[in-house]
């Protein structure tokens, strides 16, 4: 879905609040730009600039449109064949690659197969060549020539990349002093600081989605984002519940005991990776494995309970714990 230009919600008078909100859409999830002391001109120039960045990426990166290069990429799966690619879908085929090894298989692009064996429809693929069990990605940069050896599903690293990209092109539009906030579908990133505060404010959602957040958090620049099931869980052929965030080491949901794992970071893709990463860990590991990365990490287990890392401990101004009566 392309990016949607809708009018500022709100446009008070710069000597009184220089604020300026900006609402739309885009990769199927809301859009959401917040620009504190700047014109009204430059916050223009910024927002606009925000949806032609996610517009872009859209058109390169969704697995749902027919017409995308990932689904053309996508087709020729496994065949050996490659395709010259734009720069936005090579970096992101490059920094799937690299998320991988990282994270020693936590995070793996790489299955879009299952996604559709579970029900979760994009773009049809067609008849996916059968694939040899050596074929790996290859990639050639100085051409932006790429292979896959399996079709990928960038939904998660994809969004992050995109606020990546549009937050450097709306600091471009902005002067050096102003802050802004940009968060789509719940991710966020944050840049300068906002009228008469310190820091960001950044909450947590509960992701049963029924109360108030489970903690709030400062931020004074980078990204937060967020790996959940509250949204995007469905029932799959036989009555089975299974949600998006698939374990690549099983091809089935992964996450067992978690029900959303939130990670504060300086980069916005990267913090997508780990957030999955950590999910697919489940309750018994996440927090070895999230303290032994040094991560900013926060996590609710299937019973509502928040837990969080040292690193996230001195990030946090409030939770939802602490405030109820005993």
């Amino acid at each position: 879905m392309t990016a949607e230009r809708v009018p500022p919600s709100t446009q008070l008078a710069a000597d009184a609040d220089p604020v300026r909100r900006f609402e739309g859409r885009a990769l199927a999830s809301p859009l959401r730009l917040q620009v504190h002391g700047a014109t009204h001109e430059a916050a223009d120039a910024a927002w606009d600039a925000v949806c032609d960045e996610f517009a872009a990426v859209d058109g390169g990166l969704s697995r749902h449109r027919d017409d995308s290069e990932l689904t053309a990429i996508n087709r020729l799966a496994g065949s050996g064949q490659a395709l010259v690619v734009g720069r936005r879908l090579y970096t992101a085929i490059a920094a799937t690659d690299r998320a991988r090894r990282v994270t020693d298989g936590r995070f793996d692009a790489r299955v879009l197969e299952d996604l559709e064996r579970l029900g979760d429809h994009g773009a049809s693929l067609g008849s996916v060549a059968a694939r040899p069990t050596d074929m790996t990605l290859r990639r050639v940069p100085s051409a932006r020539l790429v292979a896959l050896d399996r079709p990928h599903d960038l939904g998660g690293i994809g969004k992050g990349l995109a606020l990546r990209w549009a937050a450097g092109r709306a600091a471009h539009a902005l002067d050096p002093h102003v802050g802004f906030l940009l968060e789509a579908g719940g991710d966020v990133v944050v840049h300068g600081q906002p009228c008469n505060e310190p820091a960001w404010s950044i909450a947590i959602e509960d992701p049963s989605l029924g109360g108030p957040p489970m903690a709030v958090i400062a931020a004074d620049g980078g990204a937060v984002c967020t790996s959940s099931v509250a949204r995007r869980t469905w029932q799959a052929d036989g009555g089975r519940t299974v949600h998006h965030l698939i374990d690549p080491r099983t091809g089935d949901p992964g996450g067992d005991g978690l029900r959303a794992v939130t990670v504060a970071g300086a980069d916005p893709a990267w913090a997508e990776v780990w957030s999955k990463a950590l999910f697919l860990e489940g309750r018994r590991s996440i927090a070895d494995v999230a303290r032994a990365r040094g991560l900013a990490a926060w996590w609710v287990e299937a019973d509502g309970q928040l837990s969080m890392t040292p690193a996230a401990r001195i990030r946090t101004i409030w939770t939802r714990e602490a405030d109820d009566p005993v």
